[in-house]
């Protein structure tokens, strides 16, 4: 692309509020938001990386296609995560009941897991570019008090792992090895490098950021 090349639309396959949130940290507003919602459970045998790389993928590619019919977008960049928590091979759930929340909560009580996070970026030819990023998160030894307050709160509701490291269960987070902001949910320096290398580089704006 050259110097002079108008900076291509950009479209955000995710209605997550902490994924425009993540976006808007870095100083970038998607012109257009597609949630892609798919089928997220685990195929048999398929192990947690391969989990997130294909849920990126196959949202990336659903949200590219409402966009390529939209005429205001058309051929536009867009980006895709998906976040799994594990432990071991074990998958765990976004959780949508406390019960499930509360289990997740115990397993992960004085123990380590890794959390995969993988990106998609389809560009304006059609071609993906991926990243994906391992986290490793240890978690302190959690009382009852500890997680019936924290399903108390509501927070983890729709988290994967029954957690928002981002939120109240910041305080359970011993030790972080990796990315936080893949933790999140869009880890930023793979984000700005798949965009940047498509000529939407993030750091563009940062001057007329008051």
């Amino acid at each position: 692309m050259s110097p002079s090349a108008p900076r291509p639309l950009l479209v955000l396959a995710s209605g997550s509020p902490r994924r425009l949130a993540l976006l808007a940290q870095m100083g970038l507003d998607p012109d257009a938001v597609i949630p892609a919602d798919i089928d997220e459970t685990p195929r048999r045998s398929e192990s947690p990386r391969a989990l997130a790389q294909r849920l990126s993928g196959e949202k990336a590619v659903i949200a590219a296609a409402v966009a390529f019919n939209r005429p205001e977008l058309g051929r536009c960049l867009t980006l895709a995560a998906g976040t799994v928590v594990c432990v071991g091979r074990r998958v765990l759930p976004k959780c949508e009941v406390s019960d499930e929340a509360a289990a997740c909560l115990r397993l992960l009580s004085g123990r380590a897991h890794r959390v995969y996070t993988a990106v998609t970026l389809i560009a304006e030819n059609g071609a993906p570019r991926r990243r994906l990023v391992e986290a490793r998160v240890r978690f302190k030894r959690l009382s009852r008090d500890e997680i019936d307050a924290y399903l108390a709160s509501g927070e983890w509701r729709g988290k994967a792992g029954g957690y928002a490291i981002q939120g109240l269960a910041g305080a359970f987070v011993v030790r972080l090895i990796g990315s936080y902001t893949a933790v999140v949910g869009l880890p930023l320096a793979e984000t700005a490098a798949l965009l940047a290398g498509e000529g939407y580089e993030a750091h563009g704006r940062w001057a007329h950021i008051a």
